[in-house]
């Protein structure tokens, strides 16, 4: 097996809880990603930043009063990434069904969507510390 790919590494940065950290993190991550030359279709790049967005407007929105930071975090590997958004409020989020009658509540499940049209997919896992981390994976190559 040959060495790995340059651009192979894992990234954590940490923020308030608060609007203006949405785009923010949508940058940063864009940012890494171009600056870390990944070989990932611009299509793929920006389902990726639609995902950190809804992430971490999910966890301003509904985590912020139990946990005034956030986390968001980039791990690419030679042939996938994943992109993860951790707070330390104990609410596991389930994705709503389609309700085109609801103005909101449809974060997750558009998350969802676009990881597995990519091929990947999505998960909230709980930490040691009693928060959680939602996380979506995508292959490099994805399917669009």
């Amino acid at each position: 097996m040959g060495p790995s790919p340059a651009y192979e590494g894992v990234w954590r940065f940490v923020a308030p809880a608060v609007d203006v950290s949405v785009p923010q993190a949508r940058h940063a991550v864009r940012d890494l990603i171009r600056r870390q030359g990944v070989p990932i279709a611009e299509d793929l790049v920006q389902g990726l930043l639609l995902i950190v967005s809804e992430l971490v407007t999910n966890a301003v929105k509904h985590a912020a009063l139990l946990s005034p930071e956030l986390a968001v975090e980039v791990a690419i590997g030679a042939e996938w990434i994943r992109v993860s958004v951790e707070d330390s409020h104990p609410y596991r989020p389930i994705p709503l069904e389609t309700d085109f009658a609801q103005t909101g509540g449809r974060g997750l499940l558009l998350v969802r969507e676009i990881a597995g049209e990519a091929g990947g997919a999505c998960d909230v896992e709980h930490t040691a510390s009693g928060g959680k981390v939602i996380w979506a994976a995508v292959p490099l190559a994805g399917r669009y």
